[in-house]
Formats: C-alpha cells, sequence, structure tokens
C-alpha cells in the first residue's frame, strides 16, 4: 500500500512541485520514496530522505542516482515526473522500490495489492517473462506488457496504478473494479496540465490549484449524508478515475502534453458489475457451501504479506467470518502465534459489542485489542481528522475507524482485514427490507408480502408508519420529503441550508443512483455502484492510511461478489433474515451467537450520548463557527435543529454532525466559497 503523485504538462515541471505533493502523502508510505522524471535523454530515477539503501544493486535500471534536490537545482527540463511513497508490504528489500521500470519500455507508481501475483507470475514465466523481484509491481509491468489493459480482468486485488510507456507516449491511469484504492486527478485551468494523487491534499502543492467548493456533491452530502458517488469530489475541479475504469492520456515529443485536456478525462469501463452472471445452484444449501469455499479463498489470498497482519472485529456477522475464517487457515498450516483483533468499545451499553466479540474470541487464541473513543478526544482531533479525510464525513463513527487504526499500527500490526463490502453484496442493511417488500408490492404478490411483512415485524419490532416509509422511499420516492415533513423528521427540514446561495438544485441522489430499488439485487447494484460501498472504501483508505496500515477486505474479492450478486434475492433475505447464505456457510466456523444475530448496529459510537451530555458545548461552538465560515450556505436554523435533538424534541439526526465537519472542512483547507 502506497501512496502515488504525478504531474504532466505541457510546459517544463518544477520538481518541487511533485516531491511537495509526495511529502503531503509520507503517512501512505513512510518506507521509502522515489521519483523518475523524463528529460530529453532519458529517464532519471531520483531520490528523497527517506529513500532506502541501493548497496550493491548498481546494475538495477530503476536505482534512484541522485537526490530530488539536486536535480532541482541543476537538472534538464522535463515535462513528465512521478513520484512514489511506499508502504511495504511484499518483498521488503529495495528491489521493490517504485517508481519501477520493465524491458526499458514501462515506468509505473502504482497503490495496491494484487493478491493473485504469485499465479500470475508463474504465468508470466512460462510465457518467457524474467523477474528481478518478489514484488506484485513488477508483474503489473509484464503483465502489462503482454495483455495490455486486458491485464486488470486478470487481477484478483486492489489498485490505482499509472504506467507511461515510453514506446507509444501514453500515460495509463487505472483503478480497480470497486474503488477500493483512491486515484484523484486535476486539470489546470488552461488544459495545460494535469496531475494525479492517491489522494487530494497532495494539489495544494500546486499554485494554481483552487480551494472551491463543488455545489451539487456538497449539498448531496449535507443533505442526504453521501459522498464519493460520482466523478466530481466536493472540491471544484478535483475529479475521480471512477472505479472499474481506465484513462489514456497520449503524450507528445519529450513526453509533454501537446493538446488541451478538458477538466474531466474521457474514461473507458472495463469492469460492469451488472453484466456479470454466474451459473449458480438451486439448492440453498449447495450454494452456502460455494460461498464459504470462496470465501475462504478470498481470506486465504489476503494472509499473504511479508509483514504482521490483524483483523478488525466488531462482533458482527462480516468482520467475526474473517477472524474465524483467519484462525481455521492458521490452524489448518500449524501456526501457534495468538491472532491479533482489534474492537472499538463503549462505556454506553447500546453502542457496546463486547459480548458478542467475546464470542469470537474466547478460548480462539487470540490476542485482543479494545478501544474506547471519547467524545473529547473527537473534538480535539477534528480538523485533524478532517485534514486526513480529504473531505467531510458523514458521521463520528469515522473518528472511532481512526482510532481503531492507531492501536493497530502501535500494536505492530502493518496489515488490518476488514469486513467492508458485505452488506451492499448480502443484503445486510434494513434498507433491503423496504426494497423486498416494495417488489413484492408492484409485483402483486400480495400472499409473499404479507408474510416477509409480519416476519419483519417480529424480529425487527417495525410498526406500520416504518412500514409506509420503506414502501413510500422503494414506490414512491418522490413523496419522501412530504412524508418526512408531515411526521416532523428532522432529516426532511431544507430550512438549515440555503440551496440558492450554495448552487445546487434539491434533488434525491438515490433516485439518479437507482438506489430507490424494488429488488434486493437492484439495490445491491446500487450500493456496490456509488450510493455506499465507495464512502465507506474513502472513509477505510484514509483511516488505514493514515497510520501506514494496508487494510484488505476479502468481501470486495470480485470472484465472492459476482456469485452472491448471481443468487436469487431470498438466499440473501427472506422472512426478515438478512444475509441468509452467509448465516448459513459459515455454520461451524462462526459462534451461534453470532450468526443469530438479527440487530444491525454498523461501526457506531456514541454521538448521540455526546451531543445530549460533556460534549453539547462544543456541538454548539462548533455549529456556530460553521455558520460563520459558510457564508449564507448554512442558515441560523441549524441551531434550532441541534436544540430539538439535543433537548429531545426530536430524534436524533446526523445532519447536525455534517454541518459540523464542513465547517472543519473549509477551515481546515482554507476554501473559498
Amino acid at each position: 500500500m502506497c501512496g502515488i503523485v504525478g504531474l504532466v504538462q505541457a510546459y517544463p515541471i518544477d520538481l518541487r512541485q511533485v516531491a511537495s505533493m509526495a511529502d503531503l502523502l509520507r503517512h501512505r508510505g513512510p518506507d521509502d520514496e522515489g521519483f523518475v522524471v523524463f528529460p530529453e535523454q532519458g529517464p532519471v530515477c531520483l531520490a528523497g530522505d527517506d529513500t532506502a539503501s541501493f548497496a550493491g544493486m548498481e546494475a538495477l535500471q530503476y536505482r534512484p542516482v541522485a537526490h530530488r534536490n539536486e536535480w532541482v537545482s541543476g537538472g534538464p527540463p522535463a515535462f513528465l515526473a512521478m513520484g512514489h511513497r511506499r508502504l511495504s508490504i511484499v518483498d521488503l528489500s529495495p528491489l521493490g522500490h517504485q517508481p519501477m521500470s520493465y524491458l526499458d519500455r514501462y515506468w509505473i507508481v502504482y497503490n495496491g495489492e494484487v493478491f493473485n501475483y504469485v499465479e500470475l507470475r508463474e504465468e508470466l514465466r512460462q510465457a518467457g517473462y524474467h523477474f528481478q523481484s518478489n514484488s506484485d509491481t513488477e508483474v503489473l509491468l509484464a503483465g502489462y506488457d503482454k495483455w495490455g489493459t486486458g491485464l486488470l480482468d486478470r487481477c484478483n486485488g486492489m489498485w490505482s496504478m499509472a504506467i507511461y510507456d515510453r514506446k507509444t507516449n501514453s500515460l495509463f491511469l487505472a483503478r480497480d473494479r470497486f474503488g477500493i484504492k483512491p486515484l484523484y486527478y486535476y486539470v489546470g485551468t488552461d488544459g495545460n496540465s494535469l496531475a494525479f494523487a492517491s489522494e487530494i491534499k497532495a494539489f495544494s502543492a500546486l499554485p494554481d490549484w483552487r480551494r472551491e467548493i463543488a455545489p451539487q456533491p456538497v449539498f448531496d452530502f449535507l443533505a442526504w449524508g453521501i459522498q464519493d458517488h460520482g466523478e466530481q469530489t466536493m472540491f471544484r475541479g478535483v475529479y475521480h478515475l471512477p472505479p472499474g475504469h481506465y484513462a489514456v492520456i497520449p503524450l507528445g515529443p519529450n513526453d509533454r502534453l501537446v493538446q488541451p485536456l478538458a477538466q474531466k478525462l474521457t474514461t473507458t469501463r472495463w469492469y460492469d458489475l451488472a453484466t456479470k452472471r454466474c451459473e449458480v445452484p438451486a439448492d440453498f444449501d449447495q450454494a452456502a457451501a460455494e460461498f464459504r469455499r470462496l470465501f475462504l479463498d478470498a481470506v486465504r489470498l489476503r494472509m499473504r504479506a511479508d509483514v504482521p497482519l490483524g483483523s478488525c472485529l466488531s462482533g458482527g456477522l462480516d468482520s467475526s467470518s474473517i477472524v474465524c475464517s483467519v484462525r481455521a487457515k492458521l490452524q489448518a498450516i500449524g501456526a501457534t502465534q495468538p491472532q491479533k483483533t482489534f474492537s472499538s468499545c463503549s462505556e454506553f451499553p447500546n453502542v457496546d459489542e463486547r459480548e458478542f466479540i467475546a464470542e469470537v474470541t474466547r478460548n480462539n487464541n487470540i490476542d485482543e485489542t479494545h478501544i474506547f473513543p471519547t467524545g473529547e478526544e473527537l473534538f480535539a482531533r477534528l480538523d485533524e481528522l478532517v485534514w486526513m479525510q480529504d473531505e467531510p464525513f458523514a458521521s463520528s463513527s469515522v473518528f472511532a475507524q481512526w482510532c481503531l487504526f492507531r492501536a493497530v499500527r502501535e500494536h505492530g500490526v502493518v496489515v488490518a482485514l476488514d469486513g467492508q463490502g458485505a452488506d451492499e453484496q448480502l443484503a445486510g442493511y434494513h434498507g433491503f427490507l423496504g426494497a423486498r417488500l416494495a417488489g413484492l408490492a408492484r409485483n402483486g404478490r400480495i400472499g409473499d408480502f404479507l408474510g416477509e411483512f409480519g416476519a419483519v415485524r417480529r424480529l425487527h419490532g417495525y410498526g406500520p408508519m416504518k412500514f409506509a416509509e420503506y414502501l413510500i422511499a422503494n414506490l414512491m420516492p418522490s413523496s419522501i420529503r412530504s412524508l418526512g415533513a408531515l411526521r416532523g423528521i428532522t432529516q426532511m427540514r431544507r430550512d438549515w441550508i440555503n440551496v440558492g446561495a450554495l448552487g445546487a438544485e434539491d434533488r434525491d441522489p438515490f433516485v439518479t443512483l437507482g438506489a430507490r430499488a424494488l429488488s434486493v439485487r437492484d439495490l445491491s447494484l446500487a450500493q456496490m455502484n456509488g450510493s455506499n460501498l465507495q464512502m465507506l472504501l474513502h472513509w477505510e483508505d484514509r483511516n488505514s492510511m493514515a497510520h501506514s496500515i494496508e487494510a484488505r477486505v476479502p468481501f470486495l474479492d470480485y470472484r465472492l461478489v459476482e456469485y452472491v450478486l448471481s443468487l436469487p434475492d431470498v438466499f440473501k433475505l427472506n422472512d426478515g433474515i438478512t444475509k441468509r447464505v452467509l448465516r448459513r456457510g459459515m455454520q461451524g466456523m462462526v459462534p451461534a451467537k453470532i450468526l443469530a444475530r438479527t440487530d444491525k448496529k454498523g461501526f457506531l459510537t456514541a454521538e448521540e450520548y455526546w451531543m445530549k451530555g460533556a460534549q453539547a458545548g462544543q456541538f454548539a461552538e462548533r455549529v456556530d463557527e460553521t455558520i460563520a465560515l459558510a457564508g449564507n450556505i448554512i442558515t441560523p436554523a441549524m441551531r434550532d435543529v441541534l436544540s430539538r435533538v439535543s433537548t429531545g424534541r426530536a430524534g436524533f439526526s446526523y445532519h447536525v454532525w455534517r454541518v459540523i465537519c464542513f465547517g472543519a472542512w473549509l477551515k481546515s483547507f482554507n476554501i473559498r466559497i
């Protein structure tokens, strides 16, 4: 796991800008750094203060030959430069250094892991390719030479990469299927420069970067709590390369831009989950057995590392399945060292899951660590958190995850397995109940609808009004606001945000994304492709990399995802029970008490308790600060929202936190309104 940066222009680059971009990402890769520039006479590799020693490797083609500061003071002009910060995970030797070259033609900076690199390397060896290192990076370069963009279909992992091909004079940018690893870009105002990086903050090293808000993404975040659902970020002019896409930028003589670029690059979609269908067993037990096989293999691949490994454990179905699978793999190879787990806990019972965590760790040779995030530290570190996240975030659960990864690093663990991606594909969220009920109603399956209605009511205690909300959200989404206003739901108020001053459209982004769905599969596709998963992956990436941790997500092995989405909806959700195929598939491995859970806590903090208790004053101060910073965008009515929630006159609302976090973002990045 690493940080990558790059800059290509129609005019000579200033390497100090590229070096500063990389310095801003040092937390992503403290173990090594490197740069490559492309003057007329050919590529030149440069070192930084953190570059590893290359003693005895003088013949290595990508060995740095000078310090970056020497180049700044006397190097010939170049129009393309790439930089890399390395977190060493596989092949810890200098042979894994980047930027890396291959066949004196390709140069790569790469962030991520390709977990099936061992199998790919053997396939390439049989085809006549040779390797100097044991890294997955070199496998990518050889694979790109052999298969071109077809390489991406063969990779099982997570990545963002930039490959420069000196023969075709083209820069290739690519991102993994689900957007596990980030890749941002910024085109200069004149179209004659392109910068790319693993994190948005790297662009603050560029003198022409405009720190301005993008109105629609900001509205979608403030009003609906959604982000990372489109190519445009909350910064005007900064875009994601979308998940499952690549871009090719043609360069001219001397590796320079020859044609001005549009602010938004033309990209090619190389992966479309909606088109992937597998043959699946018609029998539920057989389907569950195949799920177990695929899941265990996904965990096995993600245990490949040359550094210590641990797991995040909440006590829910997903993280418990990972921890129990790791335990089984360790037992199978006769490993005796304890497995390390890390859990976020709370002094407030309603948001504490130690009862379930203990079910997994008890008598299983597990070295467990519990952390207890506090409201006091949340506010003490808020500005730092927003800076690390690049954009405001929707709930204080992000802070709890940040604390968790801090503990992971403090205990000497460098790779952590986590459960992201399970809920979206396995119908884990209770919103899937609404999609299923709405689909049954729309299709006239009254008997099935009444049966599901009764089961959901018994298991989850939902009353008639909750069912009405679910049905309206999926059958008549345009009526959500009206129903919410009628019930006095805080989330549906708009008097605290001046949409006109913001310059955005007051719309429901979930409709555009297909998340007001009428089937479990359709809602899964919407959540996997934009309405939920990318936001969670953004938070996970920044929180883990803030502490130089590589987070791996076994549930997002593409083989498993494609299989699960090919299963009938009832294999995932029926009779009010979510994740049915996971529950059946993990029987005998995961404790029965965990498999029987029907509640859904998510990754929670005690935010509501803090808002009404010891941190009430800080919530109020931060709301006032945001109103002052945001001009006319946030109105004084937000004070009334906070007052009503904190005194119990209205139900809890995450809108207060979003507004507070929005203000912290404006301040941390010095953003102009």
